[in-house]
């Protein structure tokens, strides 16, 4: 059976995608016939894990780039766009940019026994989990790799909204994930690019596990979502595949629960 985006060269950058939902994203985009280049941060104890997950994207018969490598380093973003520009040839190019970038301070306001936030968790949590999508859709379009229909796509959470202990760096970072994203789907709408946001539902990745009382949260979302289960990555990843489809170009600007109605209880 041919393979949807198979003869097109299309291909998907992934920002942080060796595991949780960009990974996830990674497989189901590449089962549909779309390249992948990862950049992810990673330490050497971890490479043989992920290279296993690599290869079963290799296996599924498209191109693979990988870079472990900081993105938010401007002159290694730019080696990056340029090692990645030969591998699209001249007839490829950037069709589903999806920012999955996890790398933030989870701290409380305050505490008598433990570092409590300062300006500087706040800015490193809000450039590395916000900024960074306008800087690489930036650079992406400078460098004029993306396809004339482009798909950017970033995840947010339910703490966009929401107050949770710990977690006000990440949630400001979000809501200006938010912010940059519906001013991308309107000053780039004329250059063929949309782009939403993903709000995914409580997920067990390793990035949940490290916010203080994760296991309270994921305890009280099964009694919340309608369906009693958490959220897996796969849920995320085929929503990221559908609104990377041709049928999808009409919707732009958005943010989109993907949580099995978890947020309207």
């Amino acid at each position: 059976m041919k393979k949807e985006f198979q003869d097109k060269n299309y291909w998907a950058l992934i920002l942080g995608g060796s595991s949780g939902l960009g990974l996830a994203t990674a497989k189901k985009l590449a089962e549909h016939g779309m390249n992948i280049c990862i950049i992810h941060r990673n330490p050497r104890t971890h490479k043989d894990i992920i290279e296993a997950e690599f290869d079963n994207i290799r296996d599924s018969g498209v191109q693979f780039v990988g870079f472990n490598a900081d993105a938010f380093k401007v002159e290694k973003r730019n080696e990056m766009l340029a090692e990645l520009k030969t591998h699209l040839g001249e007839n490829g190019s950037i069709r589903t940019l999806v920012h999955s970038v996890a790398k933030g301070n989870l701290k409380p306001m305050f505490s008598e026994d433990q570092p409590t936030l300062n300006t500087d968790d706040f800015n490193l949590t809000i450039n590395a989990m916000a900024i960074s999508l306008y800087d690489w859709t930036q650079a992406v379009f400078e460098a004029k790799l993306f396809a004339e229909d482009a798909r950017i796509i970033s995840f947010t959470s339910e703490g966009n909204t929401k107050a949770w202990k710990n977690y006000a760096a990440v949630s400001a970072a979000k809501v200006t994930l938010e912010a940059i994203t519906r001013n991308i789907a309107l000053e780039y709408a004329p250059f063929g690019i949309r782009a939403n946001c993903i709000q995914a539902g409580v997920t067990d990745t390793a990035s949940l596990r490290m916010i203080p009382g994760s296991e309270e949260l994921k305890e009280h979302t099964l009694k919340r979502n309608p369906f009693k289960r958490l959220t897996v990555p796969e849920d995320v990843a085929n929503v990221v595949y559908l609104l990377s489809k041709d049928e999808a170009s009409w919707i732009n600007g958005c943010v989109i629960p993907v949580d099995g109605g978890e947020h309207v209880s």
